[in-house]
């Protein structure tokens, strides 16, 4: 799986635009996050459908372009697309989707996608709109044996803000005085209990407090702190490097993964990076076809 912030995609250049398909088409992906798809959506999806045929999958455009979920039609198959769903409070709708793996089985449990971008210009709106992305870690289904189960979920974006400190080799937070541009400043930060500004982490809080986990936070608990590099480099006005861009999962599908990194981009394709997540596709066909492991408690 990746996950990318495609600058205004392509800023609004079909070579670069291109360029970055074949970026992406070379990471050789089953599922692809995107976020800012501007554009996608004209001309009865003429753009959407040929990045669609240019990385070999299908796709799922979600509500105003915002955000896109591209899948591996030979690896999943689509069994719901949430776009017509109520998804209150969203400045950016995302894209969620629900999937099979196809190798698991027709019984095999489904599980959740989601591609977002939290706000940009409000603390406030990302945290409520994080706590709106763990309805989606809490989706019922019924196993073929009647066991209820709760879908595991697997989803990743631009937060806008910056992950809770505590990670072995994570960048540090923001100096906010260092911060030049006043307007972004306020942007990424919220004010603490003493009312003095702190840099923003609530989404990762909610998020992980809601049983997710950041994936490079475990991939560098298990020793591989590369995990942790920025997916946005730092400004003279804008701030240091920062990991802004995080793929979250439920926690019992940790244990299928096998890597993450952080593919940097040239910064004439966007100013983010690519985030990578690799994972036992044997591991995570044993997960899915073992109803205990997501019985709702």
């Amino acid at each position: 799986m990746v996950c990318w912030n495609l600058e205004r995609n392509g800023k609004g250049d079909p070579d670069i635009r291109r360029a970055a398909d074949e970026i992406l088409r070379r990471l050789e992906p089953d599922i692809v996050l995107r976020q800012e798809m501007l554009g996608a959506d004209a001309r009865g999806h003429t753009v959407f459908n040929e990045q669609c045929q240019a990385l070999g999958m299908r796709g799922v455009l979600g509500p105003g372009a915002c955000t896109a979920i591209f899948y591996n039609p030979e690896q999943f198959e689509l069994v719901r697309d949430w776009s017509t769903d109520r998804t209150p409070g969203f400045v950016l709708p995302p894209t969620i989707i629900t999937v099979r793996l196809t190798e698991a089985g027709p019984d095999a449990v489904p599980f959740n996608l989601a591609s977002y971008h939290l706000a940009y210009g409000s603390a406030q709106q990302r945290l409520l709109e994080a706590e709106w992305m763990t309805t989606w870690a809490d989706k019922g289904w019924t196993a073929p044996d009647g066991c209820q189960i709760v879908l595991p979920f697997a989803g990743g974006g631009d937060n806008n803000s910056c992950p809770e400190p505590g990670a072995p080799g994570d960048l540090p937070l923001p100096v906010l005085s260092e911060i030049r541009d006043r307007p972004h400043r306020l942007h990424r930060s919220r004010r603490g209990p003493d009312g003095v500004r702190v840099p923003d982490t609530e989404p990762d809080h909610t998020l992980r407090e809601a049983g997710l986990e950041d994936v490079a936070r475990y991939w560098a608990e298990k020793g591989n702190p590369a995990a942790l590099s920025r997916t946005v480099n730092g400004t003279a006005t804008h701030g240091p490097d920062t990991r802004i861009d995080r793929i979250y999962v439920t926690t019992s599908l940790l244990p299928a993964v096998i890597g993450v990194e952080v593919f940097e981009v040239p910064l004439d394709a966007s100013d983010h990076h690519v985030v990578v997540w690799r994972v036992n596709r044997s591991a995570l066909v044993d997960m899915l076809t073992n109803y205990a492991l997501f019985a709702r408690t």
